[in-house]
């Protein structure tokens, strides 16, 4: 282990946060509400696989979806907001 570094953490000793290489960045909905309502993230740079997981679970399962079919299925929920 890197001395000053906390395992598995991605934060340096003293509260500096240094980002995991390892870790996908996660981001939600700006349609979610910070009131705890129910919310999915998904999370970019894994190459041809959208992950997306619970928002008030992230440490629980992350569901995989093939990035065409990610796409297709954004698109159709954003035509029936129309």
């Amino acid at each position: 282990m890197t001395p000053g570094v906390e395992a598995g953490s991605g934060a340096l000793a003293g509260g500096v946060h240094r980002p995991d290489p390892c870790s996908p960045a996660w981001r939600k909905s700006s349609y979610s509400n910070q009131a705890g309502g129910n919310c999915v993230e998904v999370a970019g740079g894994v190459p041809g696989v959208v992950p997306v997981r619970d928002s008030k679970a992230p440490a629980g399962p992350v569901l995989g979806f093939a990035a065409p079919a990610w796409t297709a299925f954004v698109g159709e929920m954003k035509k029936s907001r129309r």
